[in-house]
């Protein structure tokens, strides 16, 4: 076996899980992680990033929701790490993804945006409420000077 994967769901389940490590060969990369997040959790990322994208710009220019994550992922330690591109031109940010978080992780990166968030006045809408701005993640990044007169907040 290359690859496996087991979600420990029930006794038989763990019962699989313990058999194959006894025969697993030496050498063999075992890997646990939390639970995955819920659909609650992630719905509410992306509310709690579009609230933020749509209310600030950062140091004057407005970022898209996944660029927000990129920088709040960033604050938690998990997912940033830049190197320069092939053609050395610019950067490419390489790193864990945010699929990747255990549910315990991704509770950690809600809360540094609510802190954040709070921190520099962004209202947090509900996520199930109609009244949330309009999702700007597959939108380019607008360019905005932080002498333009907009009313969003430069950081």
């Amino acid at each position: 076996m290359s690859r496996a994967l087991l979600v420990l769901s029930s006794g038989v389940i763990r019962d699989r899980g313990i058999d194959w490590i006894k025969r697993a060969p030496t050498g063999t990369r075992i890997e646990f992680k939390g639970p995955r997040r819920s659909l609650d959790q992630n719905s509410k990322l992306w509310a709690c990033l579009s609230d933020v994208a749509s209310q600030l710009s950062w140091h004057g220019e407005r970022l898209t929701t996944e660029e927000w994550k990129f920088l709040f992922l960033d604050a938690l330690k998990r997912e940033t790490k830049t190197v320069r591109s092939l053609d050395g031109l610019g950067v490419v940010n390489i790193g864990r993804s945010s699929s990747d978080l255990s549910k315990q992780e991704f509770c950690d990166l809600i809360e540094v945006i609510m802190a954040f968030g709070a921190g520099h006045g962004v209202i947090f809408h509900d996520q199930d409420s109609n009244s949330l701005p309009p999702p700007v993640a597959d939108q380019p990044a607008a360019r905005t000077s932080p002498t333009a007169g907009n009313n969003s907040e430069t950081i």
